[in-house]
């Protein structure tokens, strides 16, 4: 698919100044200086924090309105011994937020339990059954993560029931807020809290040090504990790995890596990623996918049950599990994936002149077609949502593109939904069947009015202009620094005019391009994933212009750069 090559404009004399004096206090070659930069990182001391997060630059957690009132509420029921219940979501945020929040209040003594709810049978966020379920079983105080922002007839219910609700979440507030006892939510209108795009995580956790510093106790290990798990579920989640989120991410890394936590580390050995230093890579495709499959195909209960065990032989059987279903995932995956694209093929009889794909069926297990929905993004390039229908009800996942709100967009269409709720580029939502027609002509003129043709181009953001030999070990060591890379903190995508082709470019894999090319006398070997359709059009001695970011590539105990193909140019 064409892409839209968005080079960075040139720096400012003010910038280009900045950079001799950055190179000679950080040691740094002239690129590194200018990507800080770019960044907006000016001062040497900036740039200190930046390579070196610690946790101790956190904003202060009571800067949130209701925190104070949440922490007291949950200090009054460890000491009352009141049954307290976290109830979280089905995917990695919501289960890394809900194992993190018990282990943290287990370790104090809370009568704590929790409850995930059944994709299938409860639908997404608080639900009617569970929460009569969770008066059946006793609660008293219930502490939802990741998910209650948007739910006002279930904490009516609460309330009515007589227990307490703390609501910590991250999604977008509607205009009705509900009644809970307390919300924690950086994105709530009259938030004074700084960071607006922590994860459902991020906000569980800033509760539990914020319950553990009124309690006298947040000591550095204390804090650092279950740093790991806030790291799994931000960057699972795709929030931006800037400021916080950053910090928890990369400290967080560092203690997956220590292998405290006994259930993800039996399931990092069983993703195969025992032998490696994880990185945001990892998670995302490797450790995220298998956490999400129990909650898509079986019941995300295990996932938590998972991160909290304390039995390596239990351990090791919970993440087998989940990884046979993680594996029934991907083939149903697969198998949605092709039907989707053969219906839109049908539907759709200019893609080019499409500005939403909507498609629907009574086939498609609901667990899936998150996920099949983001592939669409990625091959169409359009905002994109799938509906699975059921008894009437259609169940549906929203993914979109950079620039465009998927939820604003659902929010101008609401009155012909049952329910939805999400962010800006991932939303759920119910529809009853007798309404998906004229919810689809509205939400399609909506967009129309909203997205441009430009839009619709993917954007390829370069940073810089980079020779092949400028590329050595110690410029990709000082690249590394900026990790862990991630939305908001990407790697840096370089680009080289004139490159020639040696020897004979093929293809691996799924439609994946090997190439070698040089300048300069500079060799470099690039793999460019899901570039085959270019095979045909490389020969041997011609010149192109490349755009790529680069990497430390291990191999059989062997370690090499390889460039990460982006796009490519052909020279006249």
């Amino acid at each position: 698919m064409q892409k839209n090559w968005k080079i960075a404009e040139s720096l400012t004399k003010d910038q280009l100044a900045l950079i001799k004096q950055i190179t000679e206090q950080m040691k740094c070659p002239d690129i590194i200086a200018e990507m800080l930069i770019r960044k907006g990182f000016m001062k040497v001391d900036e740039i200190q924090k930046f390579f070196n997060p610690s946790i101790e630059d956190v904003i202060d957690p009571f800067i949130f309105k209701d925190m104070k009132k949440a922490v007291l509420r949950i200090i009054s029921a460890i000491k009352n011994k009141e049954k307290i219940v976290i109830y979280g979501d089905y995917d990695v945020d919501g289960t890394t937020s809900t194992a993190m929040l018990y282990l943290g209040l287990k370790k104090i003594d809370a009568n704590i339990g929790f409850y995930i709810p059944h994709r299938m049978i409860d639908g997404y966020g608080l639900s009617l059954n569970g929460v009569d379920q969770l008066k059946d079983e006793g609660a008293q105080l219930i502490i939802s993560v990741d998910c209650g922002i948007n739910a006002i007839e279930e904490i009516e219910q609460i309330n009515s029931l007589g227990m307490d609700i703390i609501i910590t979440d991250h999604h977008n507030p509607k205009e009705i807020l509900p009644q809970a006892y307390a919300i924690i939510n950086p994105k709530l209108i009259d938030s004074d809290y700084p960071y607006k795009y922590l994860a459902g995580v991020g906000v569980a956790y800033k509760l539990l040090m914020s319950v553990y510093r009124e309690l006298g106790i947040d000591s550095k290990e204390l804090v650092d504990k279950y740093i790991d798990l806030v790291a799994l579920g931000t960057i699972a989640d795709i929030v931006p790995l800037t400021g916080e989120n950053r910090i928890f991410a990369s400290i967080g890394l560092q203690r997956l890596i220590e292998k405290d936590n006994i259930g993800l580390t039996a399931l990092v050995n069983i993703a195969g990623l025992s032998e490696k230093e994880l990185n945001s890579n990892d998670i995302v495709f490797g450790i995220a996918p298998r956490i999400n499959a129990a909650g898509r195909m079986g019941s995300a209960m295990r996932a938590v049950e998972l991160m909290i065990s304390t039995d390596e032989e239990k351990s090791i059987e919970l993440a087998q599990i989940i990884e046979r279903e993680n594996s029934l995932r991907q083939q149903i995956d697969q198998k949605t994936f092709q039907e989707a694209c053969e219906i839109i093929e049908k539907k759709y009889k200019n893609i080019n002149e499409t500005s939403i794909i909507i498609v629907s069926s009574d086939d498609w297990h609901p667990g899936v077609i998150g996920i099949v929905a983001s592939k669409l993004v990625e091959k169409y390039y359009r905002p994109s949502i799938m509906i699975s229908f059921k008894d009437g009800v259609g169940s549906g996942s929203g993914r979109s593109i950079p620039g465009f709100d998927l939820f604003e967009a659902l929010s101008s269409v609401e009155d012909y939904l049952e329910t939805f709720g999400g962010h800006k580029y991932a939303a759920g939502l119910q529809v009853l069947i007798e309404y998906v027609d004229i919810f689809e002509n509205r939400l399609n003129k909506y967009v129309n009015e909203h997205i441009t043709l430009e839009d619709l181009i993917p954007p390829l953001k370069i940073d810089t202009k980079l020779e092949l030999y400028e590329i050595n070990n110690n410029f990709l060591e000082w690249l590394n620094k900026f990790s862990p890379f991630g939305l908001g903190n990407m790697r840096s995508t370089f680009y080289t005019e004139k490159v020639m082709v040696v020897g004979y470019p093929y293809n691996v894999g799924k439609n994946h391009l090997k190439i070698k090319v040089v300048k300069d006398g500079c060799p470099l070997d690039l793999i460019g994933f899901n570039l085959g359709d270019y095979l045909p059009f490389l020969k041997k001695g011609s010149y192109i212009d490349i755009a790529y970011s680069l990497e430390f590539n291990s191999w059989q105990g062997r370690t090499t750069i390889q460039g990460k193909l982006k796009d490519i140019k052909f020279v006249e």
